[in-house]
């Protein structure tokens, strides 16, 4: 490249034909500085002394690591850190004092500190508790009520929302305060336009559950779900992240539409509702289309609320200190050593059992069976 450019080609030429930038060439032009090639040091040395001026002497942290030692050992408090380290040389007078922050860099960087970096993990994959979510080959419905929206006048309102956890596909439904039957209403509307998914996914409340004065209660939304063959999902109380899908979506809905106007109606914001939501179904749509595919809804279909119960509903629960877990209205024995822990209980309505599998978050497809026993739900007349 100098030879080149020597021989009368110039830099940029030069720069060119050996492909690098037009400062290498006269950087390397320059410092040759009209020597004979065979004479020129080409070592590529980094600029300025080889150790920095400021860099903290090996005397100083040598001493540094033996203060640490001593400390250790014979420290009332019992502190051996980077502060009590600073402490104690200042208490005795030693110069020079290095500074807190670097006094921490020498023991970082001598491998003397104790404390350990937090680990983060891989977060589970969506819906890990349900190995057929998991896998992309079943989608999973989520719902929820936003409560406590009042319109100016004293209009209250309660919205009950809803999307898919694989293909995103959302829902709002703003009226006066909801009723289980309404609400029941809506999902048919809804699975009839959109199709069947394989599970319905809910939070505790009684609209959705049943209620839970009583025991072994199968409200009518879950009856619903059972007469079309999906698997209602109920997650564990006081655990949001079973739902954090949802509630993004929920967050968004308020920011998007219920926070950003003043509504004059209850009208006037369904009708602004409904635009956003179309609106949020356009940008979606690739999403959406690549979901696991729903079943279509069934042609000759009417809900039965007094129908014998079939299926299977899978309850989200976290046990206790002893290992048991509250299903149902019952305070089920799960296992002694899996206390404090998530547990899947997946009610058969068919065998009339119950199934508990562990759940683990950081190994979310290692699922063992914890234990099975039997359980029959009375076939008692429901009352609206």
């Amino acid at each position: 490249m100098v030879e080149a450019v020597r021989e009368g080609m110039s830099m940029r030429g030069a720069a060119r034909k050996f492909r690098v930038s037009l400062a290498t060439v006269q950087y390397w032009v320059q410092r040759t500085s009209r020597q004979r090639l065979d004479a020129v040091d080409w070592a590529d040395q980094p600029r300025g002394p080889r150790a920095p001026s400021n860099r903290t002497s090996r005397e100083v942290e040598d001493r540094v690591l033996s203060l640490r030692s001593e400390l250790k050992e014979t420290s009332a408090l019992g502190e051996y850190g980077a502060q009590a380290i600073y402490r104690e040389m200042a208490a005795r007078g030693l110069q020079p004092l290095p500074h807190l922050r670097t006094i921490g860099r020498i023991l970082e960087r001598r491998g003397a500190l104790d404390g350990h970096r937090r680990v983060r993990r891989a977060a589970p994959p969506p819906g890990w508790y349900l190995p057929e979510v998991a896998s992309k080959a079943a989608e999973l419905d989520q719902f929820d009520f936003v409560e406590g929206l009042v319109i100016r006048g004293g209009t209250e309102v309660e919205v009950l929302t809803k999307t898919s956890l694989h293909g995103g596909l959302e829902e709002a439904w703003p009226a006066a305060p909801w009723t289980a039957k309404r609400a029941v209403e809506e999902l048919i509307a809804h699975w009839r336009e959109f199709g069947v998914p394989a599970y319905a996914q809910f939070d505790n409340d009684t609209r959705f559950q049943g209620a839970h004065q009583h025991r072994d209660v199968v409200g009518q939304v879950t009856r619903l779900c059972l007469s079309l063959a999906i698997t209602p999902v109920f997650v564990p109380p006081r655990e949001p992240g079973f739902q954090a899908s949802l509630e993004n979506f929920n967050g968004r809905w308020q920011a998007k539409v219920w926070a950003r106007f003043e509504h004059e109606s209850l009208a006037m914001l369904q009708t602004r509702s409904h635009q956003y939501i179309l609106a949020a179904r356009a940008r979606a749509a690739s999403r959406i289309e690549g979901a696991p595919p729903r079943r279509c809804f069934p042609v000759d279909w009417k809900l039965d609320l007094q129908a014998a119960l079939r299926g299977r509903i899978i309850y989200l629960r976290r046990t206790n200190d002893t290992g048991y877990a509250s299903i149902l209205g019952y305070s089920f024995a799960i296992a002694p050593d899996w206390n404090h822990r998530l547990v899947r209980a997946e009610i058969d309505l068919d065998a009339e059992k119950i199934r508990f599998y562990a759940l683990r978050r950081r190994e979310p497809t290692w699922q063992p069976l914890l234990g099975e026993i039997d359980h029959r739900l009375p076939q008692r007349r429901f009352k609206h």
